[in-house]
């Protein structure tokens, strides 16, 4: 639930030098040696370079666009209007080929957040989510209490797609399931694991990590063995019940912050618990001060994920407004076609207007999953509260992005204070690109 709407335009007129500015380019990435890829970022680097703001002040920020096709920022997490929001569903302005954009906001709320673009990517496994186009966007608090010892950010990545009929391989969805992407590599940042700096930690140490998953449409589950994740905030919100985890999941677009006490000397793995998936580079080395060898991994316990781990379940909420019943559904593209998403029995653009609302009410979305697929549902320009998860209440855990599991029910909650149009959309970016994707409008 925001604060409120925040006032802000974007604007291609550029009268004085703004606070930021990002370049979007075309990069020739080394994610281990001799492992190069072809990629686009945001000025040279994978993630693009981290911006820090202060809650509640105003902020300038240049976009260049340096290559072939006009593209566009979105800044995920924040209150926004929805012309600044970077969505061009929303009437957010693209930044044209060879040329600059200026976004100018307020930087509401605090936490972590990110930047990436919104563009659609089709076919094309080289655009968008797909390529290196995102970053960390973290809005510092007035008052930061500053109760860690080191901070330490990691985005999660999947290179190297290709589209694959799940028909020609022994495992996946049923035989009418259309195209789906596999990937040949991944990454914490822009090195795979093995290659690049380790992450290096002092013995009672409490480093704060804060993770997102910039895949463009692969879950992540994380272990550092021998030690305990401790979660006090998902999509940059602080948890009501901060818990201490073996195993972090993270859908795409999903963040967490995570608080580790450093008590295991030694030299570690921080990784995905799939072993392909490590194998793939998904990991980075943790070593302590003084310590040396070969990085260690022990396969994580077995552990499961609940959003109401974090959220009491006997605490009330108050009664919606109005509910409105969101149904997801795929029709199958068949062996060497694509899928279909459909909302309400609906695919985009057809899904708009998805629902209307009126400013200062409540509203519960219920939402059914009825495919065999994840689905991140990002709701833009506004923060939710879960309310139930399948047959579970629950309660104060805040997101902008909730995954709903395969066959699976969630309720969210939110208050609608930031007028303007409003995307709704999975954030696989396939899905959002075959239909995934409605309208949220105001009265």
């Amino acid at each position: 639930m925001s604060l409120g709407a925040i006032s802000g335009t974007a604007y291609t007129q550029i009268a004085s030098r703004a606070d930021h500015s990002l370049r979007i380019a075309p990069l020739r990435l080394e994610l281990a040696p001799g492992k190069v890829i072809d990629t686009f970022a945001y000025s040279g680097t994978v993630p693009g370079r981290v911006l820090r703001l202060r809650e509640g002040s105003k902020v300038s920020i240049d976009i260049r666009n340096d290559t072939d096709v006009d593209d566009i920022v979105h800044w995920h997490g924040l209150y926004l209007p929805s012309q600044s929001d970077g969505a061009m569903e929303e009437g957010s302005p693209m930044v044209a080929r060879g040329g600059t954009q200026r976004y100018e906001f307020v930087a509401k709320p605090a936490g972590t957040r990110w930047y990436h673009s919104h563009n659609m990517a089709g076919t094309d496994l080289s655009r968008s989510l797909y390529a290196g186009m995102y970053g960390f966007l973290i809005v510092e608090p007035s008052n930061d209490p500053g109760r860690h010892d080191q901070e330490v950010l990691l985005a999660a990545h999947h290179w190297e797609g290709s589209w694959v009929s799940m028909q020609d391989i022994r495992r996946g969805p049923p035989p009418d399931n259309g195209l789906e992407v596999m990937y040949a590599s991944a990454s914490f940042n822009d090195k795979m694991l093995g290659y690049g700096e380790p992450v290096r930690v002092r013995e009672g140490q409490r480093v704060l990590f804060r993770l997102v998953n910039a895949s463009a449409t692969e879950n992540v589950r994380l272990a550092l063995p021998g030690h305990r994740l401790t979660v006090i905030a998902l999509d940059g919100n602080r948890v009501p019940s901060p818990q201490s985890v073996d195993v972090l999941f993270l859908a795409p677009a999903e963040r967490a912050d995570v608080i580790v006490e450093m008590n295991r000397p030694g030299v570690w793995i921080f990784g995905e618990v799939s072993d392909d998936e490590r194998k793939k580079g998904l990991g980075i080395v943790v070593e302590y001060a003084n310590q040396g060898g070969e990085p260690q991994w022990t396969a994580a316990p077995n552990s499961a994920w609940d959003y109401t781990l974090f959220g009491p379940n006997d605490r009330p909420v108050p009664a919606p407004d109005e509910r409105v019943e969101l149904l997801f559904e795929k029709v199958p593209g068949g062996r060497g076609g694509y899928n279909r998403w459909t909302i309400n029995g609906k695919s985009w653009p057809n899904t708009n207007p998805l629902f209307s609302t009126e400013r200062g009410k409540r509203y519960r979305l219920v939402m059914t999953n009825k495919s065999g697929d994840n689905h991140p549902v990002h709701l833009h320009r506004h923060t939710f509260e879960i309310t139930k998860v399948g047959d579970k209440p629950t309660a104060g855990v805040m997101k902008d992005t909730v995954n709903m599991t395969r066959f699976s029910t969630v309720e969210i909650d939110f208050v609608a204070d930031d007028p303007g149009l409003t995307l709704l959309h999975c954030h696989h970016q396939d899905h959002q690109d075959e239909g995934f994707m409605g309208m949220m409008t105001y009265l």
